[in-house]
């Protein structure tokens, strides 16, 4: 009898065994760690292209720094194959959490399989990423930032209600962010979806600036000769970004017109700059996108060592600035 009593008892500490193995299968990669050692975390970020990446790095170095939470910080010079390396590096450190805000959404099937197989989370922050094969959600945790199909929206809802013509002809221009790009692809996106309500908005010139001010003046030069050329009149510029709305203001005045009144503008991001050129008559509005990430980031990564389970998309809030207020909201501006 107690030769069978120590066989089931033996069979019954298996199955359950068993179930908590089953159990766990379906939670999130999370990563466990002596409470007196500090947490690592390796970030991958695109480059500085503009005041609103300078704005987030700086926003990511400081929240890590007053979370007690060791950085180990690579600057891609927007080169994706500079994040993979530095991906592949974090790995090999055996850091305890990876973030990384993707130059582009694809490409990153292979350095992502290897994150999961060494079972270090990853979190995306301001752009997202689509996998060849498979469910690209299998491979991240969480992917906080800003809704910028939403943002092309609220671009598009802002001009038709600024403009206010329901049959002349409205010429725009479009500065596209970075060719592959999650906000490019997604601003370009909702604006569009408004522009396909009011026939008469026409995008007659649409090409990247790459999210850089020299770039945004270069293009913008480059519309204004065609758009003489072929006897057609430039009614709104609609930028990606700030920084290739303000470098096409320069272009602009240049070629001899009056920015924010020869040419409407609206702009993403909301850095300061966009809103010294609202209160300078040169830029009419900017759609807000955070840069003020962070907090968020060190909040989840900290979450994760503790083994908590993190919801998939974070959506940070964001608000709508045009000229009238520019004034008012200026000094509350942090980036």
């Amino acid at each position: 009898m107690a030769k069978w009593k120590k066989v089931t008892i033996a069979l019954s500490v298996g199955i359950m065994m068993l179930a908590l193995a089953g159990c766990s299968g379906a939670k999130q990669e999370t990563t466990t760690k002596p409470a007196d050692k500090k947490i690592v975390l390796g970030f991958s970020q695109i480059g500085a292209e503009s005041e609103w990446r300078t704005a987030n790095t700086e926003s990511i170095k400081a929240s890590a720094q007053a979370a007690g939470i060791e950085l180990k910080f690579s600057d891609a010079q927007q080169k994706q194959e500079n994040q993979i390396k530095a991906i592949r590096s974090f790995i090999q450190q055996k850091v305890d959490v990876i973030a990384f805000s993707p130059v582009v959404e694809t490409g990153w099937d292979a350095v992502l399989q290897e994150a999961k197989a060494a079972k270090i989370p990853v979190i995306l922050t301001d752009r997202s990423i689509k996998m060849s094969s498979g469910n690209a959600e299998d491979y991240y945790v969480t992917f906080m930032g800003s809704d910028f199909v939403e943002e092309g929206r609220r671009a598009g809802k802002w001009l038709v209600d600024f403009m206010k013509k329901d049959n002349e002809a409205v010429n725009i221009v479009e500065l596209q962010g970075t060719v592959g790009s999650a906000p490019a692809i997604d601003r370009k996106a909702g604006f569009e979806e408004i522009l396909k309500q009011h026939a008469n908005y026409k995008v007659i010139k649409s090409q990247t600036g790459d999210f850089t001010r020299a770039k945004g003046k270069e293009v913008m030069e480059s519309f204004l000769k065609s758009a003489k050329a072929d006897g057609q009149k430039i009614d709104v510029l609609y930028a990606h970004n700030d920084d290739m709305a303000i470098g096409a203001i320069q272009a602009i005045e240049e070629a001899g017109l009056k920015p924010g009144k020869d040419i409407i503008i609206v702009s993403i991001d909301g850095v300061k700059g966009a809103f010294e050129a609202m209160i300078a008559g040169k830029l009419n509005a900017t759609i807000e996108c955070s840069p003020l990430l962070g907090d968020q980031l060190m909040t989840a990564t900290k979450d994760l060592v503790a083994g908590k389970t993190l919801d998939k998309r974070i959506v940070t809030k964001e608000g709508v600035f045009p000229a009238e207020v520019a004034s008012k909201e200026l000094p509350n501006r942090k980036y």
